[in-house]
């Protein structure tokens, strides 16, 4: 199931998606290594998270998936927003410093082709901050939030796949540790809930926050072939028996008499 940008919006407009937001902010401050003048995109739907950053940058843009849609960001001042291809993003090589992608990855059909791409884009030693809903989290169980909607990723699996594309994890951390709940007890005690669950069971947490650095140079893993041809020296012709070839002679032999 994938969520669109309508859905996404009145999730975030909710007491529970209130709450959620903070908790992942926390969690994104805590891989967050302030860059002078930076270049940063948000990717997915980034906007909620990427707005508080954005006053330190250079400048900062959200790029939307198609498949999301797209609305007007930031609110009252020129659109900074654009809908794309998520495995052809409208940006030039080395272009940007860092990129946080929220909403992003789980819903993608080639996350290895995303991850490329967004290699392409950033600069050398550029950062990439992923959000992803954590698979032994109760919140990807559930799907009347954003978090219960594509794949969802453990940590292992995570670095992973970022090793596998060109990026090395640097840093981790977690988030919405409290039951995806907007009744009024949940509320109250989000905050607590949280910080236990950041101190005793960071494996169970509702998101998983990576911080990945793009490598320059890379060594390419040589594949061990399956199956190797043998080659037998042969002193007969192939399909030819000993027997057989016996009485071939014979009757040459005969007709020679004859």
């Amino acid at each position: 199931m994938n969520m669109d940008i309508v859905d996404l919006r009145q999730f975030y407009g909710t007491p529970l998606g209130g709450v959620a937001r903070r908790s992942i902010e926390q969690a994104l401050s805590a891989v967050w290594k302030p860059m002078s003048q930076e270049r940063l995109v948000g990717f997915g739907y980034a906007t909620p998270y990427i707005e508080r950053f954005k006053a330190d940058t250079e400048r900062t843009i959200a790029l939307m998936p198609a498949r999301q849609g797209a609305v007007h960001w930031p609110f009252g001042e020129p659109c900074a927003t654009s809908l794309v291809f998520e495995e052809d993003l409208p940006l030039p090589d080395s272009s940007i410093d860092r990129m946080v992608m929220v909403h992003g990855l789980e819903h993608c059909e080639n996350a290895s082709e995303t991850l490329h791409e967004v290699w392409r884009v950033l600069a050398p030693g550029g950062k990439l901050i992923i959000v992803v809903p954590n698979r032994r989290g109760v919140w990807a169980r559930v799907e009347h939030t954003p978090f219960g909607a594509g794949r969802p990723y453990t940590g292992g699996q995570l670095s992973r796949l970022l090793r596998d594309n060109m990026f090395t994890p640097t840093a981790w951390s977690d988030a919405l540790h409290f039951p995806p709940s907007g009744k009024g007890l949940v509320m109250k005690f989000a905050s607590s809930l949280e910080k236990f669950g950041r101190r005793f069971t960071p494996a169970f947490a509702g998101v998983v926050v990576v911080e990945a650095t793009k490598q320059v140079y890379q060594g390419l893993p040589v594949r061990q072939r399956k199956s190797k041809r043998v080659f037998v020296p042969v002193l007969a012709p192939q399909g030819v028996s000993s027997a057989g070839r016996k009485d071939s002679n014979s009757l040459h032999k005969t007709g020679d008499s004859d």
